[in-house]
């Protein structure tokens, strides 16, 4: 079975599941517009006391709000709730079932469970963007808008590969409850264009976990201040991070031991 295949019968499964439970349903989106709401306030209130900061306006601030949103929907609506579940299978040994399966191990435990209420923060994602654009009276090249893209294919990539790498803990350490949710904290930095850091946090967040790749390159490509070095450095930390993931899901699952082993 191919692995696009598998993805398109999991994400389905994933929402035939959420839409069983209306009422839950109904909550979690609007937890999930009122949380979006709210992530707004901290760039509105710091560009309220400043034109700028770190070079950055604050419409040019909210297209890294944007791509930040876009990302964070994808983390909270498949990925977190994914490691989480699998996380909870490893060390209850129901992940035997997983390895049976005729499919990737890989694909089904990262991408078996979906969050479908996100999906409100990959709409506004869109309409912050636009909006920000249109205050900006930018209107993006073809260029622009393709490399764009690709960083933001680049992104979800090395965002996947987080989570794999996080998954793969979990083979050798038995209770590893709240990595899904460090994870989370630590790219709630990634709100902020990478230049407002400095020192050894810059650092960590350029190339230990690169959420400047993440969420701020694509819109610097947009506004066409991005360098192809920086394009081409962005496109083989996500090459390098997939293939890494993957060794290291391979080597982990050569180390697991069943819940009947």
């Amino acid at each position: 079975m191919s692995a696009l295949r598998t993805t398109r019968m999991l994400l389905r499964a994933s929402v035939m599941t959420s839409m069983q439970y209306r009422a839950d349903f109904f909550f979690d989106l609007v937890y999930s517009a009122a949380e979006l709401a709210w992530t707004l306030v901290p760039m509105l209130v710091v560009f309220g006391a400043r034109p700028t900061i770190a070079g950055w306006s604050l419409d040019e601030a909210l297209l890294v709000t944007a791509w930040f949103t876009f990302a964070k929907g994808v983390l909270e609506g498949i990925v977190t709730p994914s490691l989480v579940s699998t996380i909870e299978q490893i060390r209850r040994g129901t992940f035997d079932f997983v390895l049976l399966k005729p499919v990737d191990a890989q694909l089904y435990g990262t991408l078996g469970k979906l969050q479908l209420p996100s999906a409100v923060d990959l709409v506004a994602a869109v309409t912050i963007a636009l909006v920000a654009l249109h205050r900006l009276h930018h209107h993006p090249t073809p260029t622009q808008l393709a490399t764009a893209a690709l960083l933001t294919l680049c992104s979800l990539c090395i965002l996947y590969a987080l989570n794999v790498l996080a998954l793969c803990v979990a083979f050798f350490v038995a209770r590893i409850d709240n990595l899904a949710y460090l994870l989370a904290s630590v790219f709630d930095a990634a709100r902020w264009p990478s230049s407002v850091f400095r020192g050894g946090m810059r650092v960590f967040l350029t190339f230990v976990v690169p959420l400047g790749i993440m969420t701020t390159y694509p819109p610097l490509a947009l506004l066409g201040r991005l360098s192809t070095r920086a394009v081409l450095l962005a496109v083989g930390a996500a090459i390098v991070a997939l293939v890494g993931s993957r060794l290291a899901w391979v080597r982990s699952i050569a180390a697991y031991r069943s819940g009947g082993g």
